[in-house]
């Protein structure tokens, strides 16, 4: 099976686990959707009581959300933060409001902001700090590359930084020394909640505010707010996450590399692995109820997020040996 073969979805996005089961009708169910870079661990949101669903979200509970994910990424001023109903729609709303004439993607990388972006150039990081924009992940998806924030932070050209992974790892954040770089922050990945649909920017005032006016009195739900808060503020519970997270990416690793795949970068959300037979180990996976992420682009690659479980860690190990001694 190559790359060509794999159903055309899930060569560009994760989490397309009802195409998976169309596309293999036989595998076991329930299916284990390693595909995405989400924590297989949710924050615990508890009640959210009654009227928080029946009644508008309020400006002052939208403002503590805000302070709380300000006071959670550290060095920054509420008033430089915009929530926002996830950063795939916010990328889509400042390709329409900033004006560029050279954009410059450090690729390979997220397919949303080509989606963006349309006539923007992959290019590497030493190429595109030369562009009137310069947009790039970091860390990297799917690689997990970093770039020292140091290089960003001297750049002088307009640059939108999306730190999706950085909750995971919060030193290498550009946070609080962007030095006018727009910088994304995503709530659903490391908090294991993608459903609620959170993100944020951080922008210089002006743009914030332009931001605001934008998106309206009521750009994020009112169960949205209450469990972005009441995470945030959850700073015992973010340390946990973190040392999980970093046990398991390792484990991962680990079993990974046993079974004989080189392990070409990652972050503690996921694991990138590389070897010539990809597409036939992606179906062989397939068929046995496990979704990893393929590329269209990179054939040679497969992205494998967090197992959850011991038995999960199992399932994907017996999978991998079986595929290894075939």
């Amino acid at each position: 099976m190559d790359a060509a073969a794999i159903a055309d979805p899930l060569l560009h996005h994760g989490g397309r686990i009802f195409v998976a089961a169309a596309s293999f009708p036989a595998a076991p169910q329930p299916w284990l959707d390693l595909s995405t870079g989400i924590s297989p661990w949710a924050y615990p949101v508890g009640e959210i009581e009654l009227g928080i669903w029946q009644n508008l979200p309020s400006a002052n509970d939208l403002a503590e959300l805000e302070a709380a994910a300000a006071d959670a990424f550290g060095g920054v001023s509420p008033d430089q933060i915009v929530a926002v109903p996830g950063t795939d729609f916010v990328i889509r709303l400042l390709a329409k409001h900033l004006s560029a004439q050279r954009v410059g993607i450090v690729g390979p990388t997220y397919g949303g902001y080509q989606s963006a972006w349309p006539d923007a150039k992959i290019l590497s990081f030493a190429k595109a700090r030369g562009a009137d924009l310069l947009v790039c992940a970091n860390p990297n998806n799917p690689d997990g590359a970093v770039i020292e924030k140091t290089q960003l932070q001297r750049l002088r050209n307009l640059r939108i930084v999306d730190e999706a992974f950085a909750d995971a790892v919060p030193e290498q954040s550009l946070l609080p020394h962007r030095n006018g770089a727009i910088v994304l922050r995503s709530f659903g990945k490391f908090f294991g909640l993608a459903g609620v649909r959170l993100g944020f920017v951080i922008a210089d005032r002006p743009l914030a505010k332009e931001l605001r006016a934008q998106l309206g009195d009521w750009p994020i739900s009112g169960p949205a707010i209450a469990i972005g808060t009441r995470a945030y503020r959850d700073t015992e519970w973010q340390d946990h996450q973190r040392d999980r997270l970093a046990t398991a990416s390792q484990q991962l690793l680990s079993l990974l590399t046993a079974n004989g795949l080189a392990i070409v970068g990652g972050t503690p959300l996921f694991q990138l692995a590389s070897l010539p037979a990809a597409p036939s180990l992606f179906n062989h996976l397939a068929q046995s109820g496990i979704l990893v992420r393929p590329f269209a682009q990179q054939p040679d690659w497969l992205r494998f997020g967090i197992p959850g479980t011991a038995a999960d860690f199992d399932r994907l190990a017996a999978v991998l040996e079986h595929w290894k001694s075939a």
